[in-house]
């Protein structure tokens, strides 16, 4: 079953990928995922909490109708836990639950997914009261297919501005609920969730790079990216989504940050994947550095191929290269489906 397209076999599946503005209080997380898991069928595959992001990942999947009532639940617990006016994390965020993308794996389409998603900002909007902005392939407004666009100013500086038209909401009033604040509903493929440490206590150095690679500065395509304070004192973060991997794959980010690491003396100390990576992500991101570690290896061959390593091997390969702190085969997307519906192997 590949990730982010149609595997076609009568399976409906959609992933949803709900982010929250809560990574440092247990019970609170724990509160938002049951809500979620709450509704009929739906499978939670993955919880990813930062505590200097102070955010989670929740990673479902199911049908589009399930998992868009497990998002609403979710969404609608978080609205009475989170308060943003208390809330100091380094992501950006505008809302308590801050987005919620809906990403077709199989048997659904993307205009579906676009479909599911305004319908549940709508009742979002209806029943919650908390103004939603439609994002990526549900927008509305071509300026708003970007999140960075939606985010803006953060919480802070949404309120000052909700009223202006340009950034009146899609569905709901043109106010911040005063505690959950938006958030942004959107349909889109695959995103990987990569971020780079770098050696150094200097924030600037990872804002620069940051500014570098993102496509919004004119770096690589389908990267967003910012520079923040990292997990220990003695190091920053380069914290990047890659909207669309098969144009930008891991190991270009990778191999890019580095570069301009080393050229700010900074070295990269590791490396971390929040939530859940696409297989082939991993297995493209092995094959380009099995090319370069054996010398005359064939670069950009397909994964699978005479000269690609094993799946496992390559799997390890590509997180012990990339530096990937405690990684282990239950991030891959495909492995942890498999785990959820109780199949055997990682895909088919």
């Amino acid at each position: 079953m590949a990730a982010g397209g149609d595997g076609g076999g009568g399976v409906r599946l959609v992933e949803c990928v709900p982010n929250f503005s809560e990574g440092r209080r247990p019970d609170v997380i724990r509160r938002v995922v049951d809500a979620a898991a709450s509704a009929s069928g739906v499978r939670v595959l993955d919880v990813s909490s930062d505590a200097v992001h102070n955010r989670t990942v929740l990673t479902l999947a199911g049908e589009p109708g399930t998992v868009a009532e497990a998002a609403f639940r979710a969404t609608r617990a978080a609205a009475g836990l989170i308060d943003l006016r208390r809330h100091q994390g380094a992501h950006p965020r505008i809302g308590a639950m801050d987005v919620i993308p809906l990403v077709p794996v199989s048997g659904v389409e993307m205009a579906e997914c676009v479909a599911c998603a305004r319908a549940l900002g709508q009742r979002i909007a209806g029943e919650l009261g908390i103004p939603v902005y439609l994002y990526a392939e549900a927008a509305t407004r071509p300026e708003r297919r970007e999140l960075s666009a939606i985010r803006r100013g953060g919480f802070e500086g949404l309120a000052a501005e909700i009223g202006r038209p340009e950034r009146l909401p899609d569905f709901g009033p043109p106010r911040l609920h005063p505690s959950a604040g938006a958030i942004a509903v959107g349909a889109r493929g695959f995103l990987i969730a990569f971020n780079v440490n770098l050696g150094t206590s200097d924030v600037a150095v990872a804002r620069r790079i940051a500014r570098a690679v993102r496509a919004s500065s004119g770096g690589l395509p389908c990267v967003q990216a910012v520079g923040i304070a990292g997990p220990t004192p003695d190091t920053v973060q380069v914290s990047m989504n890659l909207t669309d991997y098969t144009r930008t794959p891991l190991h270009r980010v990778w191999e890019e940050v580095g570069r301009l690491a080393a050229g700010a003396g900074a070295a990269v100390v590791s490396a971390e994947i929040v939530g859940l990576v696409p297989e082939r992500a991993l297995l493209e991101a092995a094959e380009h550095l099995a090319g370069q570690e054996m010398d005359g290896g064939r670069e950009g061959a397909a994964p699978g191929s005479a000269a690609s390593p094993s799946r496992e091997a390559g799997i390890a390969l590509a997180a012990r290269a990339l530096r990937l702190a405690g990684f282990d085969l239950t991030q891959v997307f495909e492995v942890r489906l498999a785990q959820a519906v109780g199949g055997e192997g990682a895909g088919g």
